[in-house]
């Protein structure tokens, strides 16, 4: 271990000497411009973010050996709620926050005390995170970093601000937020501690008349009106008689506290139990039809307005707790409810839908097999049964002049009918606890004159689709996720009052807040190098000069006669923004789907011209710990700075990148880090030996195989890292290509041929991106003089690829693995082992065989058919026949690509094959060994094995 951290630090220490990553314009090779969402500064950087990071870096240092320039710069989010947050509750003495600090994070006691002040948390915390960012090894630019308080970068967001108002994409309006009473500000994904993707839900309310009030009954369904038996109350819940504008409703005392932030005036009557209304009687607004109301425990006086309406034929937790009554009454005597009033309530069936008769929700309460109303499997069943009659619902006659209409295309219609009648109103909700960083539970705030993105706009949203499907996305099966979020994104509220961040220039008093600020900030990465080198202060950075360097409006003598910034200054930022952009490859975690990555792609569209919007972005899944989700306060949590110091940077991103690709998450294992740490040691030592020894200038079959293989290897990592499948890239480079050292090791029992030499060259380079310390030493070793991370990616030799010697060797493991099966089954100690090859008619069935499989999979009648036009194979028809059927169906599962490596050989010597390995076999087994052609008259052969030897699959007979 310590051996492989001098190593780690010998080659940072190295290439931040030799400046190997800073990438500046050159014309004369091809761009890679790769980005990273720059992570949030209010505590370390963390194994997930590692995994991600691992990804993009991977990926640059694979491009920069293809020979492109890549651009790999980092920076640090500052904005929004989540480090004042996290400095509030220091400053607050949150104990157990504290506490995860001290001990998760490794915060030293006096910086703790520090960190009442939120710009001092992220400082340290940036300096801890660029700490460990070097520690892994990951290939940056660091000349263009940032962090998103910094003056010269506030002065960009000022401009894309600017920007977006100007062409009408940030607006002024009224529209429901999630909101922080706290804060007194909008509260997004990134500013909530908890209840990331939730947004405020319009429910419809249901007024049904009680007495002088109205009790609203809050539903997804209106359409479902018609099939109400009851109203539902939770009778220990405490609920209000309200004066709401100007009617008096009857709701739950959260509802009207929540009224109280979506523009109505909320005058509290009387506070009241739920029991104090059940057993009376409400009426159904549509028929005037009476309807009693019922305790029902499941009610969530929390939600919406705390009253429920019943309609038990189509909704599963109605249909459970009218059966709960029906079958034990007694709950009802408290509320002098007679039985037979439960008794006579009966379901009206509204919905016609397919593969359901009258009462789907009693159906599929049956279906899933829940018992009560407080079965979780009622949950399921809802969701089930809302789908299947939101999609494919038809409305009965019952249903008054919308009777025959779809569910699915009806509810808009219906819900404006009923509140023009005064029917219905509406009121919105979270579906679940939202808590913001402040640790304050948020609630839905209808704001008045707020800035907003109009994310809802039809042609902004199809510019963004357009977006993406100019854009490449791994894994394809992103894409719909995308298109679905585009679909549904609405008005987002694009500032708030507190945090750190860049003040909305036209509105004093707002900050943009913490995702809103971070679209389109690539593009500061490609001048922030010259702000920084010219020393360009944040007043001079006006956006004439943002216009002139994206754009090219304007002229570069009069911004600099108005700036100060030397026209030369100016142009050398224009042609580093356009060599640069667009970005190549945006990698994230699939969590930033339904917001960042997503509004990436919005501003792009809107800020920059098609030519500049992004070509790739890369979605992969969030990190587990153990199997569980990542978690600081569980204590589940592990830091990059504590991975390397116990692992090494290479076991630590050879282990994140095996974790898993695509969208899948990816599970860090103790135990698999220690096997994989091992391994890598053993790499060392093993090109160590090679580089020593491979002086033997022979090269035979097993060098031939070896080189032919790692042609194979070459092909499959470079295709995996085009389209970011980096585990199955990494699975090869390390674990497959160690098998193929591993068999030629065994099979020839040393590391003295030269050509040994050449494949460790390969394997080193393939390895590289993955782990490039190790891999810098051994080509060190090597009497390489430049970087293994420059040097070129090995290319597929076509003239190295060898099949004869690939199928000799896949041969003899065939052989060594059927051998060793028969040993371990018959648990004898062999002294001679006999192995027998096909004849040659045998191999001329094959032969035909595989012929007629190329085309489809080979059918008895029709091979046999084909077969007896051969008269050697007619003449021996009866040995033909009981033949063909031993190969059929292993030929015809053989894959493609193997089938037409064995056309082109037509037949493997396969005697001399067992006969040049014979002496690996004695070694393997300490038995003699013999090797028979089939029809060798003079075989040893007791017990009539040789007519079983097959092509490529020879017989053994073991005594």
């Amino acid at each position: 271990m310590e051996l492989l951290k001098r190593i780690e630090a010998k080659w940072q220490q190295k290439w931040q000497e030799a400046k190997v990553f800073e990438a500046d314009p050159d014309t004369k090779r091809k761009k890679i411009f790769v980005t990273f969402p720059y992570p949030y500064m209010n505590g370390p950087l963390h194994v997930g973010h590692g995994f991600t990071a691992t990804r993009v870096d991977a990926y640059a240092r694979f491009k920069r050996m293809q020979g492109y320039n890549v651009l790999f710069p980092w920076a640090w989010h500052w904005t929004g709620q989540p480090l004042a947050g996290a400095s509030e509750r220091v400053r607050k003495g949150d104990k157990e926050f504290i506490r995860a600090l001290r001990e998760v994070d490794g915060v030293p006691e006096a910086e703790l005390a520090k960190f009442v002040d939120p710009v001092y948390m992220a400082t340290y915390y940036t300096n801890e995170g660029r700490e460990a960012a070097r520690k892994a090894g990951f290939s940056i630019d660091w000349r263009r970093e940032f962090h998103t308080v910094t003056p010269t970068f506030k002065k960009f967001v000022e401009w894309q601000y600017k920007s977006l108002r100007e062409k009408g994409y940030v607006v002024k309006g009224t529209h429901p937020v999630v909101w922080c009473p706290h804060c007194e500000s909008p509260t997004g994904d990134a500013d909530r501690q908890e209840g990331e993707g939730v947004a405020p839900e319009e429910y419809t309310l249901i007024k049904f008349k009680y007495e002088d009030a109205y009790l609203p009954a809050a539903t997804f369904r209106p359409e479902t009106i018609y099939g109400v038996t009851n109203l539902w109350i939770n009778p220990d819940a405490t609920y209000v008689k309200a004066q709401i504008n100007d009617e008096k409703w009857i709701i739950s005392q959260t509802a009207a506290d929540k009224l109280k932030d979506q523009l109505r005036n909320v005058s509290i009557i009387q506070t009241l139990k739920g029991r104090e209304i059940i057993g009376k009687n409400c009426t159904n607004p549509v028929n005037n039809q009476k309807l009693p109301i019922l305790p029902g425990i499941f009610v969530d006086a929390a939600q919406a307005t705390g009253v429920v309406y019943s309609v038990p034929a189509h909704a599963p937790y109605d249909w459970l707790a009218l059966r709960d009554l029906q079958t034990n009454p007694e709950p009802l005597k408290q509320y002098n409810i007679p039985p037979e009033t439960i008794k006579t309530i009966k379901p009206i069936s509204i919905i016609k839908v397919e593969d359901f008769d009258e009462y789907p929700a009693a159906e599929i309460v049956q279906q899933l097999g829940a018992k009560d109303q407080c079965d979780p499997k009622a949950d399921e069943a809802t969701k089930q049964l809302y789908k299947k009659e939101f999609h494919g619902g038809v409305l009965k006659e019952n249903c008054a002049e919308y009777a025959g209409k779809p569910v699915r295309t009806v509810k808009d219609q219906l819900i404006a009918d009923f509140k023009r009648q005064n029917i219905a109103d509406a009121m919105y909700d979270l579906p679940q606890p939202v808590v913001c960083r402040c640790m304050t539970s948020c609630r839905v705030k209808i704001l008045e004159d707020q800035w907003f993105l109009t994310y809802n706009d039809p042609e902004w949203k199809e510019k963004a689709k357009e977006a993406l499907r100019k854009a490449k996305v791994y894994p394809e099966t992103a894409v719909p996720w995308f298109q679905t979020v585009i679909d549904w994104l609405k008005e987002w509220a694009c500032a708030r009052k507190t945090g750190l961040g860049t003040p909305l220039a036209w509105s004093p008093g707002w900050i943009i807040e913490t995702l809103s600020d971070s679209t389109v900030y690539m593009a500061f990465y490609t001048v922030n190098k010259h702000i920084r080198q010219h020393d360009i202060k944040p007043e001079q950075l006006t956006p004439d000069v943002f216009d002139y360097v994206f754009h090219g409006k304007g002229k570069p003598d009069q911004i600099a006669e108005k700036t100060k910034i030397p026209p030369e200054v100016l142009d050398e930022m224009r042609q580093e923004f356009l060599y640069w952009y667009p970005v190549d490859l945006r990698n994230s975690a699939k969590e930033l789907v339904p917001n960042h990555l997503t509004f990436f792609l919005f501003h792009h569209t809107a800020l920059f011209p098609p030519e500049h919007w992004p070509k790739a972005i890369a979605v992969n899944g969030m990190l587990m710990i153990e199997g569980n989700k990542m978690s600081k306060s569980k204590g589940n949590f592990i830091t990059m700075h504590q991975a390397i110091q116990q692992y090494g940077a290479d076991a630590t991103r050879t282990a994140l990148l095996l974790g898993a690709e695509g969208m899948d998450d990816p599970d860090w294992r103790a135990e698999n880090i220690k096997d994989l740490r091992a391994k890598l040691e053993s790499f060392y030592r093993l090109a160590e030996n090679i580089i020593e020894e491979a002086k033997d200038p022979e090269t035979g079959q097993l060098e031939k195989w070896l080189l032919s293989r790692l042609q194979n290897r070459i092909s499959i990592v470079a295709e995996s890292m085009e389209t970011m499948k980096t585990r199955t890239a990494i699975e090869n480079a390390l674990y497959e290509t160690w098998n193929d050292f591993r068999w030629y090791t065994r099979r020839k029992g040393n590391t003295r041929s030269k050509a040994l030499k050449e494949a460790i060259s390969i394997w080193t380079r393939l390895l590289a991106p993955f782990a490039p310390h190790i891999c810098e030493e051994i080509w060190s070793k090597m009497g390489e003089k430049e970087f293994v991370s420059t040097s070129p990616w090995p290319k597929p030799d076509v003239k190295r690829v060898n099949v004869e010697a690939e199928e000799s060797e896949a041969l003899i493991q065939n052989v060594l693995e059927d051998t060793q099966n028969i040993l371990n089954a018959t648990k004898i100690s062999p002294k001679t082992i006999c192995y027998y090859v096909a004849s040659e008619w045998k191999w001329k069935v094959y032969a035909k065989a595989l012929e007629a499989s190329a085309v489809k999979n080979v059918v008895m009648a029709d091979l046999m058919k084909e077969l007896m036009k051969d008269g050697e194979l007619k003449a021996n028809a009866k040995q033909v026949a009981k033949f063909v059927p031993q190969i059929i169906d292993e030929i015809n599962r053989t894959p493609n690509d193997k089938k037409q490596r064995r056309l082109k050989l037509k037949q493997l010597d396969e005697k001399k094959i067992l006969t040049d390995a014979a002496e690996f076999f004695k070694r393997e087994f300490e038995a003699k060994i013999q090797i028979f052609n089939e029809n060798d008259a003079k075989r040893y052969d007791p017990k009539k094995r040789a007519e079983q030897a097959r092509p490529y699959r020879p017989a053994i007979y073991i005594e």
